[in-house]
């Protein structure tokens, strides 16, 4: 026995095998943000009784553009909650993002009875948003957009109309791919146009502001 551990030993050299560090895989899962929009129980009608399940919704990025979602459904709730997230990073998508913080232009989307709007917004802003929409947004990593859901309020159905527009987004070298064009021409005429939106914005504000004075004066 001596013998065969000595040459064990040797055969090792000397040393005891590495083992693997469990919390390896664990920074890995911890570089994801998942956020668990729903939880809903079910319940089957069987002979004995009603059986009950869960089902789970949720949402996983990176927070640095790469954000996906799904839906798990188990007799235990941890476990729909695993398999939904699961599935959420099997689907995850790129999307481009302006500055590393909010949308390259306004989008609308829709999925059955969903819809919901997506605007751009300035430094400062957050995230203006509710429900299942923010937790898409801080998935993603926007810090800056204003949102609204004008449809349904099913999370299932607000989530899958949240990604069918954000996946329509383009930035603005794939429109100039597209168009032949340079990304500076792209960006030139972008900057116009929402100066051009901001003037207007802004003449209409004052007038309704002299309007208003207007008609304080007269009930004087």
């Amino acid at each position: 026995m001596g013998d065969l551990k000595k040459d064990d030993k040797k055969q090792t050299g000397g040393q005891r095998p590495r083992r693997r560090n469990p919390s390896q895989g664990e920074r890995e899962e911890s570089e994801f943000i998942e956020k668990l929009v729903s939880i809903n129980r079910v319940a089957k009608v069987v002979k004995g009784g009603r059986r009950f399940a869960f089902g789970a919704l949720v949402v996983v990025g990176d927070g640095n553009g790469r954000v996906g979602f799904g839906s798990g459904k188990a007799r235990e709730v941890p476990e729909a909650i695993r398999k939904a997230t699961e599935e959420a990073k099997g689907s995850m998508v790129r999307i481009p993002l302006r500055e590393g913080r909010t949308l390259h232009h306004d989008i609308s989307g829709r999925y059955d009875a969903g819809r919901v709007h997506m605007r751009t917004a300035p430094p400062g802003t957050g995230i203006i948003a509710g429900g299942p929409m923010r937790a898409v947004f801080e998935a993603l990593g926007l810090r800056d957009v204003v949102a609204k859901s004008i449809g349904s309020s099913n999370p299932h159905n607000m989530i899958r109309a949240t990604f069918e527009g954000l996946t329509r987004i383009l930035s603005p070298r794939s429109v100039a791919s597209k168009r032949g064009k340079k990304v500076s021409d792209i960006v030139g005429q972008r900057e116009t146009t929402e100066t051009s939106n901001g003037a207007s914005n802004g003449a209409a504000e004052a007038a309704v502001e002299a309007a208003n004075g207007a008609v304080n004066e007269t009930g004087k």
